[in-house]
């Protein structure tokens, strides 16, 4: 069994729980705007390499000392449902050497189909944490930013709660993009239905990605968009009613 795999990280500290090792697949359809890693969509590409599920659990091994009892493996992209046969292989192996899987996703792959919901399944089965991307609550305002809709994705979001598979809801937070305030509203409400949340994160955007977009001889999208301000991720926050938000609250009550 092998994955095309665009690159790794040794020690990521904001993707799961703990220090993880990152297994960034190959392979995305979304094409997001403010995407920092659009190296990663194309399919095929002489860049990203084949590997075993053997190879990688190696790599991964060497840094197993540093996991801790939190730490672990995250498989993210591109999108690695996209690759799903693989990294059903890589958790199944993973899982029986005690090792902790997270899978970062957008869900965009997602559908119903008797055949995939097969393999959804078997992922899951073996998946301890699924982080979720949730672009924009608004259909249109989603298709314009990432150039899909977000129907087959909230399915997702809805199929993983009824599943009780743990799930951390994040949110990236763009100025003039994904910060509208009824927006917001409307996913924490959303966001609110789900069983299965332990965590609801908003991320703000950042530009490090931009010269990537040049690297690869693309205009970037959103020239000139700076990253929010701290007032209006606590803004986000308030209105999306996160537990980070809570706490932050608590604290300046204190």
């Amino acid at each position: 069994m092998t994955g095309l795999i665009h690159s790794t990280e040794s020690f990521g500290s904001v993707d799961g729980p703990g220090i993880r090792f990152i297994i960034f697949m190959q392979g995305c359809k979304m094409r997001c705007k403010f995407c920092h890693n659009p190296d990663t969509w194309a399919m095929k590409t002489k860049k990203a390499r084949e590997r075993t599920v053997d190879d990688i659990l190696t790599e991964a091994l060497k840094y197993k000392s540093f996991w801790g009892s939190r730490g672990g493996i995250t498989v993210s992209g591109g999108e690695a449902m996209l690759q799903m046969d693989f990294v059903t292989a890589l958790f199944t192996k993973a899982k029986a050497l005690g090792i902790h899987c997270t899978l970062d996703t957008c869900g965009q792959p997602f559908s119903t189909k008797p055949e995939m919901l097969e393999k959804i399944d078997k992922l899951l089965a073996v998946t301890d944490l699924v982080l979720l991307d949730i672009k924009e609550i608004n259909d249109m305002r989603h298709r314009d930013l990432t150039g899909h809709k977000n129907a087959n994705i909230l399915a997702f979001s809805h199929y993983l709660s009824d599943k009780n598979i743990p799930v951390w809801i994040r949110h990236v937070l763009v100025p003039g993009e994904t910060d509208f305030d009824d927006d917001l509203t409307e996913l924490g409400n959303y966001v609110k239905t789900l069983k299965n949340v332990v965590k609801f994160e908003v991320l703000p955007y950042h530009t490090m990605g931009e010269f990537k977009w040049r690297e690869l001889g693309w205009e970037y999208p959103l020239v000139g968009v700076k990253p929010p301000s701290a007032d209006r991720v606590a803004n986000a926050k308030a209105l999306l009613q996160t537990e980070d938000y809570k706490k932050y609250l608590e604290r300046v009550k204190n």
